[in-house]
């Protein structure tokens, strides 16, 4: 299972993105697999910012095709964990960032995004970073 981040939903929703990039056919191929999974912060900075409430409301319905994850208390602290371990290694992030590396952590979940800050991440907590498939490249 696939965790989409933020960044690759913003490709796929934002009006004039290239249809035929990489990361939008991963994505395809994701969805068409049933392997993405969701969670509230990425919901809700998907939802942040719409423009019009018939826009956030056609967003809305088509993102409730993804049931959220459920987060505990052990999420928000290895959260925690995570930005001390990157920020003495002086490596900076921010509280979303470092939720979605406990989610996918806790849950052995792969992270999918655009965002460079996760490579980032990755050199300090070894994150399972998904990539583009050769194929789809």
């Amino acid at each position: 299972m696939v965790l989409v981040d933020t960044s690759v939903w913003s490709l796929a929703l934002r009006r004039g993105t290239p249809r035929d990039s990489a990361e939008l056919r991963e994505l395809g191929e994701l969805l068409k697999e049933g392997r993405v999974v969701m969670m509230g912060p990425i919901r809700q900075e998907l939802l942040s910012g719409v423009r019009g409430e018939a826009q956030f409301t056609r967003l809305q319905s088509r993102l409730r095709a993804f049931e959220d994850l459920v987060l505990d208390a052990a999420d928000y602290e290895e959260a925690a964990r995570a930005f001390n371990r990157c920020r003495a290694a002086g490596v900076q992030g921010g509280g979303v960032d470092f939720l979605i590396y406990a989610v996918c952590h806790r849950r052995k979940l792969a992270v999918f995004s655009t965002d460079g800050d996760f490579r980032s991440y990755n050199r300090v907590l070894g994150l399972n970073l998904h990539e583009v498939r050769p194929e789809l490249r």
